[in-house]
């Protein structure tokens, strides 16, 4: 198999919701399997019962038993759950939830061996899901303990959609608990991650970022709240002193309502709702999800299990095909940045204290 061609990793998600539908919608169009190598992992059966049951085009699957098995110009399939689980659209069971984290599991163990070059994640039910070996928020907080290497490597939830960013100080945690983990220090760390992530992943060579404030009106000077004085405004400077190009804080509601993202590579909100609440509205059905800061690449589709229309051939694969596009992007722009950045130039350093030669900007040979 060429080198170049990118085995793409796919969990199936929860089985109950529109997991295997946007998939299936995504890969009937042959053209997809010229882009990479998809390596499903889920279930044969319960894939041609979705195809069956909403009367979607046909696909030939391969059935593979590993990873290296697959073969190019088709949609290979793993068979890693039970077959015999009952699909119930619209019900969250137990039963979906320990199919999806089947899935989930052998997609980050083939991720880990490098088996395939990235990982993208159809939803899941984050509390069907719950077990002995899956105590997390979500995908993203489950990543970072897998591929975290002990705290050296920290996550950060990107929602993306074209030039649009959203990154997030605090993501999957209840909003009572947002001010307590606030501080100067992981606004840095997060500011720190998604500088390095527009660079790294996003082929961005200066990115400029906005910070939003957490209080109403910024805090009015501490009439509102005085995290904007305590907290951002320190972290802000701290970043600068990096070399960070950083703005802010802005008051969440004139930013959007102003549609001053625009004049930014990135966004950083202070908690869940604020970032994605504008995201959804803007990119709802096409925007992506992806986990950043981490020495792998995890995407996913910015939307949830949508049970309220699972299983009637209505849901849109806009966001999934999108989710795959992102990771095959951003796989070839990390190699791109470790090729150019692998052995730089150094620094040539040029004695120049007895350089008092002037520049004549009349000369007529200045441009010869």
């Amino acid at each position: 198999m060429n080198k170049k061609i990118i085995k793409v990793g796919i969990t199936h998600g929860d089985i109950n919701g529109i997991g295997y539908e946007v998939i299936l919608k995504t890969f009937a169009d042959e053209r997809m399997t010229e882009l990479c190598v998809p390596i499903i992992y889920g279930s044969h059966k319960i894939a041609l019962h979705n195809l069956k049951f909403m009367e979607l085009p046909p696909i030939n699957f391969k059935i593979i038993s590993k990873a290296e098995d697959a073969v190019e110009g088709k949609v290979n399939l793993i068979n890693c759950v039970d077959d015999n689980i009952k699909v119930e659209f619209a019900q969250a069971t137990s039963e979906a939830g320990l199919s999806a984290f089947k899935s989930l599991e052998a997609g980050v163990a083939d991720l880990k061996r490098g088996a395939i070059q990235t990982l993208v994640t159809a939803p899941i039910n984050k509390a069907c899901i719950q077990s002995e070996a899956f105590k997390y928020q979500g995908h993203t907080e489950y990543f970072e303990k897998e591929f975290g290497e002990n705290g050296i490597h920290k996550s950060l939830m990107i929602m993306t959609k074209d030039t649009l960013r959203i990154a997030l100080a605090t993501a999957h945690i209840p909003l009572s608990e947002v001010k307590g983990k606030l501080s100067k220090e992981l606004v840095n760390q997060k500011l720190t991650l998604f500088n390095t992530s527009l660079i790294r992943d996003f082929g961005i060579i200066k990115p400029r970022i906005a910070v939003l404030a957490l209080n109403p009106h910024a805090g009015d000077k501490g009439l509102l709240g005085d995290e904007e004085e305590k907290i951002l405004l320190p972290a802000i400077e701290e970043a600068e002193k990096q070399g960070i190009i950083v703005f802010g804080p802005y008051p969440a509601d004139g930013f959007f309502g102003t549609n001053a993202m625009k004049h930014f590579d990135g966004i950083l909100a202070m908690y869940h709702d604020q970032g994605l609440i504008p995201f959804k509205i803007f990119a709802m059905e096409d925007g992506v999800n992806f986990t950043a800061g981490l020495p792998v690449v995890r995407t996913s589709p910015a939307h949830g299990t949508a049970y309220d229309i699972a299983g009637q051939n209505i849901a849109s694969e806009a966001s999934f095909r999108n989710a795959l596009y992102l990771s095959l992007d951003i796989v070839r722009q990390r190699r791109n940045y470790q090729e150019i950045t692998a052995n730089p130039l150094q620094k040539q350093y040029v004695f120049k204290s007895g350089d008092n030669v002037k520049l004549d900007l009349t000369s007529e040979d200045i441009n010869d």
